[in-house]
């Protein structure tokens, strides 16, 4: 390759999609998801959107592996910490909280272990 030459570009296996085109899937009243990825060992990517007041009913127990959060707009609250939007939160296999919001918000979330 010289200065000149482009690298030869490898996208096999790349997915991408807009979240917006992606099905929301409502798992309690004012929690709503959107699969954007999955794997074949159980790795996913989802949003997460919590409208405004809504409190999970029950405690949100990390397993078999890690949670990991990007707050991109609102406040995200754990039940004991509010996370404002640009936040990232890393909630090792084995912890847990009660996922609510007081103003409503929207999160990426991977589940790096399924």
């Amino acid at each position: 390759m010289t200065a000149n030459t482009p690298p030869e570009l490898n996208l096999a296996g790349v997915v991408a999609c807009h979240w917006q085109d992606v099905p929301a899937r409502s798992i309690h009243p004012g929690f709503t998801t959107r699969l954007l990825w999955t794997s074949d060992n159980g790795r996913k990517a989802l949003l997460f959107e919590i409208a405004p007041g809504a409190v999970y009913p029950e405690l949100d127990i990390h397993a078999p592996g890690a949670e990991e959060i990007f707050v991109i707009s609102g406040t995200f609250c754990d039940g004991h910490h509010s996370y404002p939007a640009g936040s990232f939160i890393h909630n090792p296999a084995g912890s847990a909280h009660i996922p609510q919001s007081s103003e409503g918000c929207v999160l990426f979330v991977f589940f790096p272990e399924g």
